[in-house]
């Protein structure tokens, strides 16, 4: 059973040991093993003003660890989800099935994958940003940390930002160990005030490396028009 209390009450949940040493190393190896055909798009962050690092979008079909990665995660953030949706009087009701999902965003268009494989070196970073890619979307995203902090590379943290109403932003900082998953918003979050309920805007990037290599699978349940 997932434990995703803090995804309430901080805007983050950590999944322990997601994925164990091995299957992190295998998710790492699809970078150089896979061939450019498991991959529809590889992006150079400095070159388009996002930070610095390369990731690379997963095609379809999906290799199978990460694809049904992806339908068992879904499966088990959708309730929240509704949840949510319900709570910002949003009309967005999410099936059970990650494939009926899917078909909605198909029907306008959305029908790129959006998983991703991260690679950063020293002195790489992700600016703060929202995974949004078109007009359906799931609002939860994963992220599982695939290399080993303290040995494999330095510094690189996780780190969200909340944009309170009338408030400054608040930063949250997400410790990782390999093969753990951090489950967070894509673009917005309810939360209790003392007058009601109110919605926050939510962002997430990486801190700068300071030293090695770090992977990071990326999991985003909507697809994407281009």
């Amino acid at each position: 059973m997932i434990d995703l209390a803090d995804l309430d009450r901080y805007g983050a949940a950590i999944l322990p040991a997601l994925l164990s040493p091995q299957q992190c190393a295998d998710v790492i190896a699809l970078w150089d093993g896979a061939g450019p055909a498991a991959f529809r798009k590889d992006v150079n962050m400095a070159r388009h003003g996002y930070g610095r690092g390369h990731y690379r979008y997963f095609a379809y079909p999906l290799p199978d660890p990460v694809s049904a990665l992806r339908e068992r995660l879904y499966a088990a953030l959708a309730p929240t989800a509704n949840r949510w949706a319900e709570a910002l009087g949003q009309p967005d009701i999410y099936p059970a099935s990650h494939a009926d999902f899917l078909a909605r965003g198909h029907l306008t268009g959305q029908d790129k994958a959006t998983p991703l494989l991260l690679r950063y070196e020293t002195g790489d970073w992700n600016a703060l940003h929202q995974d949004v890619y078109g007009p359906h979307i799931f609002p939860l995203q994963a992220a599982i940390l695939l290399s080993r902090p303290g040995q494999d590379f330095t510094g690189g943290e996780f780190v969200l930002s909340e944009q309170r109403p009338r408030m400054q932003s608040r930063p949250e900082v997400v410790p990782l160990t390999q093969g753990d998953a951090v489950i967070f918003p894509v673009r917005e979050r309810p939360v209790q005030g003392t007058r009601g309920i109110h919605r926050v805007q939510m962002r997430h990037g990486v801190s700068r490396l300071r030293s090695g290599v770090r992977f990071t699978l990326g999991i985003i349940f909507h697809d994407a028009a281009s």
